[in-house]
């Protein structure tokens, strides 16, 4: 029902920024909230952000507040994660996903992207 695509990847210097974004397919977008969740492998998928359908309610992880931002538009149907003062333990593949449940518990998303990857370098 749901297609994600991410772009945005990359390789990065510590304390530069990147800007990530997900293009979401289908017509009933803004009923979705969207997330955000990162992996590195031998690690369990980690919640970064989320934003309610609306985009009046947002969450992050709380090593994360203040560096990383997530915003939606849903007139062009994407979701952005805007990401500041990148450290190394900040590289992992990034994923977007779709649900019908505002929440940071990656098990209720319905719909998941490829992913994109973000490599921090020291």
């Amino acid at each position: 029902q749901v297609q994600l695509v991410e772009s945005g990847g990359g390789l990065v210097q510590t304390g530069g920024s990147l800007r990530l974004s997900c293009l979401a397919s289908g017509r009933t977008f803004s009923t979705y909230t969207m997330g955000w969740f990162r992996q590195t492998p031998g690690k369990e998928r980690e919640f970064v952000a989320a934003i309610s359908g609306s985009g009046s309610s947002r969450s992050y992880a709380e090593s994360l507040k203040g560096r990383f931002t997530i915003s939606r538009d849903n007139a062009k149907t994407t979701v952005s994660l805007q990401m500041n003062s990148l450290r190394p333990e900040d590289t992992a593949v990034y994923y977007c996903a779709a649900g019908t449940i505002y929440s940071q518990r990656a098990a209720l998303y319905d719909y998941w992207g490829q992913g994109t990857q973000v490599t921090v370098s020291s």
